[in-house]
């Protein structure tokens, strides 16, 4: 279980995906990462203990859980749970101010704007 700070809803929500990388990890997820090794090839170089770490949390938190593990794989498959998958309005946003706030940075796929959470439940 996640301590909180406070009471307050945006507090409470960064105790649970304001870290580096939580978020990140959702944003492939969402881009159709399911694998350990899909989430650790994601352009910013997470290290292994810390995905170890971070799904381990993010499971705890009830934002992803373990899929069946595809034959011959070494680490587990994840899927967003329909808290995870919630997020990804928050996530739009977050690209679109950073597409226009910040220079020089990646511009999200189309794909991206377009998925929506309830199709990301499976």
């Amino acid at each position: 279980m996640t301590s909180f700070r406070s009471g307050c809803p945006i507090a409470s929500t960064l105790d649970i995906v304001g870290d580096r990388w939580s978020l990140a990890i959702i944003r492939s997820m969402v881009m159709g990462a399911t694998s350990y090794s899909d989430l650790l090839s994601a352009p910013e170089r997470i290290s292994t203990n810390i995905l170890a770490d971070r799904l381990r949390k993010m499971e705890a938190a009830g934002l992803i859980e373990q899929a069946a593990i595809r034959r011959g794989a070494t680490h587990g498959a994840y899927r967003l749970t329909v808290a995870g998958a919630d997020l990804l309005p928050a996530l739009q946003a977050i690209a679109r101010w950073g597409e226009r706030h910040l220079p020089d940075r990646w511009t999200a796929p189309e794909s991206f704007y377009a998925a929506r959470a309830q199709d990301l439940i499976r």
